[in-house]
Parts: C-alpha cells; sequence; structure tokens
C-alpha cells in the first residue's frame, strides 16, 4: 500500500467515459471497413475478368475453331484463392458480345450478394457493364463505371 492509503486502478466512471469513446468510434469505423472492403471486392471482380479475358484471348489464338475454351481452376473464381467472393462464368458467343461474355456473379450466401453493383460482365469487344443479380437489363453506363472502378 502506498502512503496515502489509496489503491491503484480506474474507477467505474473512467471506465464507462473509455467505453463511450471506443463505442464512438467504432460507430464511425466500421461503415468506413465495410465501404472498404466491398471496393477491394470489387476491384478483385474487375481484376479477375481482364485476366480471364486475356486468358480467353491468349486460349482462342492457340487453340483450333472447334476447340471449347473453358476457365481454368482458379481462373473461375475472384479472389484467385481462399474463399470465393464471386464466380466467373464464361458465356457463348451471341450477336452483340463479339465472340464471348465473361461475368463475375457474386456468391450466396456471400459478403457481395446484395451489392449495388451486382453481376459484372466483360466480353470480347471489350465492354465492361454491370447487371443486378436477377435481372438481365444492364445497369446505366454511369453506375458500371464507378462499379467497375470500385466506387459501386
Amino acid at each position: 500500500m502506498n502512503g496515502c492509503g489509496r489503491r491503484a486502478g480506474f474507477s467505474l466512471l473512467e471506465l464507462m467515459i473509455a467505453l463511450g469513446v471506443a463505442a464512438i468510434i467504432a460507430m464511425f469505423a466500421l461503415p468506413a471497413y465495410r465501404a472498404h472492403v466491398a471496393k477491394a471486392h470489387r476491384l478483385d471482380a474487375a481484376a479477375a475478368l481482364i485476366r480471364a479475358a486475356q486468358f480467353v484471348e491468349s486460349a482462342r489464338l492457340s487453340q483450333a475453331a472447334s476447340d471449347a475454351v473453358a476457365l481454368s481452376a482458379g481462373m473461375d473464381q475472384a479472389p484467385a484463392g481462399g474463399v470465393p467472393v464471386y464466380r466467373l462464368a464464361l458465356l457463348a458467343e451471341s450477336a452483340t458480345n463479339g465472340g464471348y461474355a465473361i461475368e463475375a456473379v457474386p456468391v450466396s450466401p456471400g459478403a457481395m450478394k446484395d451489392d449495388a453493383c451486382g453481376v459484372f460482365v466483360i466480353d470480347a469487344t471489350g465492354l465492361r457493364s454491370n447487371r443486378l443479380s436477377g435481372s438481365a437489363a444492364p445497369l446505366d453506363a454511369a453506375k458500371s463505371s464507378a462499379c467497375w472502378a470500385g466506387k459501386g
């Protein structure tokens, strides 16, 4: 014991003030953290689509016209390693996609399943777009551009 007869430690009031400050900091930090993680997932999906498009273009140049191109393991998800947040799929040729399209669909259930950017799509012409998961209609060009930049 020290000479004053007081014990060292925190009072209940000091503890409550410290918890209150921590709660206020967490109230602002958590939404910012979630927005940062969503941006990182969007950018990862965009990068995975670009890598997949490069792979498909290379495979189409080196294979005979009759050979089917398929995305290899690791190329079929974003991120390439670990738990997938997006699944990539190679779509067949249509009148508008220039030979193929690749889409990145949010995994359900998952961190991005209800994301405003929805499904990322890139085609053989280089056109980048987004559509909502349950819809075939693309998002407007400004919204898609923001999604591909990670902003969503």
